[in-house]
């Protein structure tokens, strides 16, 4: 068991420093650049931006990499399943000969035509960007939006917009981005910006207790602390000091992780996903055990 003071915790709750967060912002810029260079995409409206910790503020220094979304616009996955009986024609979409497989091939194109055939490494999922003295590593991934249809109370048909991508050889995976980074944003302004600040001394804690050889902080993924923190309530997050803060975040995931029962209203940061009911890549019985043993080793 260590001990850790409070002097620890507000050391673990601060940014990564200034330089890591310009190394960030180069390769968020440079990969923009990139693909502002295609002409193969010249003629697609293209958003480029930073997703994941280093968007939302909650990186600490094992999360200097940064995850870019490149997300195209003029085409859309559509989801009904919210909006029984709706069609793809009754909400104005029409079918179209451009496909996600061509707009992936694309972008990964791009991106070595920009950095270097030998600097981009296509995976599964995304395209690894490799670091440099200037930027960072970059898992930079290719997007349509996905519009998840609902009715509204007139039974008319409107969309709550994502985005998606389909992993070579799997299934579409969808994502909230801006809702989560907007959700993030609230949730830090109602508890004195300590929201991201506990965010980040939760990940700093799992990563020494992995250090310390503690199998059990291993499989507990960094967003899956997040939104911890973010069902946590929001006076309780802002106690006077870190480790009332830190110690009663714990204390309460702990009693709400007791059943399924009682964590089944727990919602990612997004807030349009449940997080624990199931499909997610990890259960409530490890992330109260993960919990138990977080408090156990701070010394609580």
């Amino acid at each position: 068991m260590s001990t850790i003071n409070d002097a620890k915790l507000q050391e673990w709750s601060q940014p990564p420093s200034e330089s890591e967060q310009t190394r960030c912002e180069n390769t968020e810029r440079m990969i923009r650049d990139a693909i502002a260079a295609s002409t193969e995409l010249r003629n697609r409206t293209i958003e480029v931006f930073a997703q994941g910790s280093f968007r939302n503020r909650t990186n600490v220094r094992r999360e200097s990499d940064v995850d870019v979304c490149v997300l195209c616009t003029d085409f859309c996955f559509s989801d009904y399943t919210f909006a029984p009986g709706i069609t793809d024609a009754q909400v104005g979409l029409s079918p179209s000969t451009y496909t996600y497989a061509q707009y992936k091939h694309e972008v990964g194109r791009a991106l070595a035509a920009y950095f270097g055939a030998t600097v981009v490494q296509r995976g599964k999922k995304a395209f690894d960007v490799h670091a440099t003295s200037y930027r960072v590593d970059a898992d930079v991934v290719a997007c349509f939006e996905y519009h998840q249809y609902q009715l509204d109370s007139g039974m008319r048909p409107y969309p709550i917009r994502g985005t998606a991508f389909i992993p070579d050889g799997g299934l579409r995976v969808h994502n909230w981005p801006k809702q989560h980074y907007d959700n993030g944003v609230a949730k830090n302004e109602e508890t004195g910006r300590a929201f991201k600040g506990a965010v980040r001394v939760l990940k700093n804690l799992r990563n020494e207790m992995e250090d310390q050889g503690l199998a059990v902080a291993k499989p507990i993924p960094s967003y899956l602390l997040e939104c911890l923190a973010y069902n946590t309530p929001s006076n309780v997050l802002g106690a006077n000091t870190w480790t009332t803060t830190i110690e009663e975040l714990l204390r309460h995931a702990y009693s709400v992780l007791e059943s399924d029962m009682a964590s089944s209203g727990l919602v990612e940061v997004n807030s349009l996903k449940y997080l624990m009911r199931g499909g997610q890549p990890w259960n409530r019985e490890q992330t109260r055990t993960f919990v138990a043993s977080a408090w156990q080793y701070a010394g609580f």
